[in-house]
């Protein structure tokens, strides 16, 4: 592996502590997005050096929320914690220990208690106004999401109701199984969605003319997205990676709306929706990501996507779609792979914040680039979990760990598996 050895070197910025992360943040200036990617979802360092880069971005730049690849309903109860609101719990791990969907190991982990129990004491000593969000931007909590906007409606809009309880009838006799669901619309394509549609066109009124109505519009977004999202599966292919993707970035656009103008973001994801996917294989089927998607809505300048990496090491996942999460190796990366050359070539931890514009070499060349998702098969290296990468026209930065180690999962209890797998690859 001495064909990059050089560059590798040049590139390479040794990453000891917070305090090496300068350059990072230089590079960010006055951008409106951070994206935080991850190679895998089960892993302790990458959450660490995200939660770490994160507090900078928070205390020194003036981010307003982080938003994460988790359901909605389940981050607004972290977020009520983390921002100190009547009635939310006052520790945020009592708040992540309610997260019972599969794979809970994700956001249900010591990692993400610590940044969260951080964020709550830093916010403690803002005015309520200027308090920094946690909340989620994925599209799986459809009943809940339900359950959720006709709690709402109960309390403040009963006069709505009745739309709302259209659209929970219409999806009950699936039982919550959404596999069943999505094989329905084989027979009737349209599915719920002219209740969906009907509640989400009120609810979108509402929140325009009502304080305190996002969370509902929200909800019934996702009740949107969800059921787009389970129809477009059913016929395969990127369709439904693309109405996720979509759900994220227009999620996080509300959002940023919604904190107003000169808000900032920051997106903790698996490096898969993070890094922009014209410059990996997913652009050839048609597949679009929120790092691409942001780049085109917010402009390349105003956003900033970082990859993480690593060699080797152990990680949380399962063996198969809902399976018990476990402790699995990650054997040595593939030979040629861009772990593989950085195993070789570069310091750990490092960091990679190459000039803007050089496309030469390691950044120009197309190298196989790791992808483990929520379900991993360590035996599977040799022909899987990698996505063919440019890497420095995928990210704009990129954090280097050789060798890493596996998340910390809290012991929650975790229900029946409600969800058909994601595509492409549990991520």
């Amino acid at each position: 592996m001495t064909r990059y050895g050089d560059e590798v070197a040049a590139l390479a910025a040794p990453l000891l502590d917070a305090g090496d992360l300068d350059v990072l943040l230089d590079r960010v200036g006055d951008a409106r997005v951070v994206m935080l990617g991850e190679a895998t979802h089960g892993t302790h360092e990458f959450y660490h050096w995200r939660a770490l880069l994160t507090r900078r971005l928070i205390t020194e730049l003036g981010f307003s929320f982080v938003a994460v690849e988790g359901d909605w309903p389940d981050c607004e109860r972290v977020d009520g914690s983390v921002r100190g609101l009547p009635h939310a719990p006052e520790d945020p791990r009592e708040a992540l220990t309610a997260f019972d969907r599969w794979p809970t190991w994700m956001w249900a982990n010591e990692e993400v208690v610590d940044f969260t129990r951080w964020l709550r004491a830093h916010n403690a000593g803002l005015d309520p106004a200027h308090r920094v969000g946690f909340h989620g931007l994925d599209v799986y909590s459809l009943w809940e999401s339900l359950r959720e906007i006709l709690s709402h409606l109960r309390e403040h809009d009963p006069g709505e109701v009745p739309v709302a309880l259209a659209a929970y009838r219409c999806f009950e006799p699936y039982g919550e199984q959404a596999h069943d669901y999505a094989r329905a619309t084989r027979l009737v394509p349209t599915g719920c969605q002219n209740e969906v549609v009907d509640l989400l066109v009120r609810l979108r009124q509402r929140a325009a003319d009502r304080a305190g109505a996002f969370g509902a519009w929200q909800n019934a977004e996702v009740v949107a997205g969800a059921e787009r999202y389970y129809r477009a599966l059913v016929r395969g292919g990127p369709d439904s990676w693309n109405v996720r993707d979509r759900h994220m970035d227009d999620t996080l656009d509300r959002l940023l709306t919604r904190y107003g103008p000169g808000s900032k973001a920051v997106v903790w994801a698996h490096n898969t929706h993070v890094g922009d996917s014209l410059a990996t294989d997913m652009a050839a089927s048609g597949a679009v990501n929120i790092g691409r998607l942001a780049r085109e809505r917010h402009g390349a300048e105003r956003v900033v996507l970082v990859g993480f990496g690593t060699h080797r090491g152990t990680v949380v996942a399962g063996d198969s779609w809902g399976a018990p999460m476990r402790e699995l190796p990650v054997p040595p990366a593939r030979a040629g792979s861009l772990e593989d050359v950085l195993h070789h070539a570069a310091p750990s931890p490092a960091l990679f914040v190459p000039p803007l514009g050089e496309r030469t070499g390691l950044l120009g060349d197309r190298l196989d680039h790791r992808a483990i998702g929520v379900v991993y098969r360590p035996e599977h290296e040799r022909w899987a979990n990698y996505v063919p990468t440019t890497l420095g026209e995928r990210y704009d930065a990129f954090l280097w760990i050789d060798r890493t180690s596996a998340v910390r999962p809290l012991r929650v209890q975790q229900v029946d598996l409600l969800e058909p797998d994601t595509y492409p690859s549990g991520v």
